[in-house]
């Protein structure tokens, strides 16, 4: 995969080695707008001498910046780090790391995705319960209402609920609307990238999209209630023993 110029420059310039970097936020759900920013998510190593202190710095580097005219939201987290948001279901650790938008990758981050199907619990609903709630509480709260929040809601739910039924991450609405076949999320997504002209939404609309919500909410608790996924993550030991040779190496 070929990545504009400035990514990758951007990329190269991290003040640690990478296990992965991969392109999450509207890109990876499927309706990146024309100025849409890249969002940049990985995973970093800090070398040996700098966790074996008692104060550990960098474990997580943010930046924002513009680069010739290109928005780029840059955030890593040290492996450590990394590794216990996985084991505590964090859905957007989890969604970079399976994100099939790579920009630069190792045999450390091969490894770690062969190992990470062991940390997705049944608690993971939690997390895309709550994000999916936040995004449409923002949604409701605008005017006029935005497209954007609330496709965030809908896939943020149908990740949530898809996760649950299969173990499987996908962060694309279409695709997970290939199996939803949910009639609006087409039109959504066109009005979006169609710009700030047909991005809104009338009023009369809104309480369909309520119901929706709504219901999708219902889905996911009863996805959750259903699921077959462990209570706690299976893979603990070997995600430590990962993490002990990637720090020697």
């Amino acid at each position: 995969m070929t990545w504009d110029p400035r990514i990758t420059q951007c990329v190269s310039q991290q003040p640690y080695p990478l296990l992965f970097m991969t392109i999450s936020g509207a890109h990876l759900y499927g309706f990146p707008s024309p100025d849409s920013d890249y969002d940049l998510r990985g995973i970093h190593l800090l070398p040996l001498e700098k966790v074996l202190g008692l104060q550990v710095h960098h474990e997580t580097i943010e930046r924002t910046q513009v680069v010739e005219g290109l928005e780029l939201d840059l955030v890593t987290h040290d492996a450590k780090s990394a590794f216990n948001m996985l084991l505590k279901k964090s859905g957007n650790v989890l969604e970079s790391l399976f994100s099939p938008l790579v920009v630069t990758t190792s045999p450390g981050h091969e490894e770690l995705k062969a190992i990470a199907p062991g940390c997705i619990t049944r608690h993971y609903a939690h997390h895309y319960l709550g994000f999916a709630e936040n995004q449409w509480k923002l949604f409701e709260k605008e005017n006029p209402r935005r497209v954007k929040p609330l496709l965030y809601t809908f896939r943020v739910l149908m990740t949530g609920i898809t996760l649950m039924r299969t173990g499987k991450v996908e962060a694309n609405i279409m695709r997970l609307n290939q199996t939803f076949h949910l009639p609006y999320v087409e039109n959504l997504v066109i009005r979006k990238l169609a710009g700030p002209e047909q991005s809104t939404l009338k009023e009369a609309d809104v309480e369909f999209y309520r119901e929706e919500y709504v219901r999708l909410q219902k889905e996911l608790e009863t996805a959750h209630a259903e699921t077959t996924l462990p209570e706690n993550p299976t893979n603990t030991e070997a995600l430590n023993d990962l993490l002990v040779r990637l720090r020697m190496q």
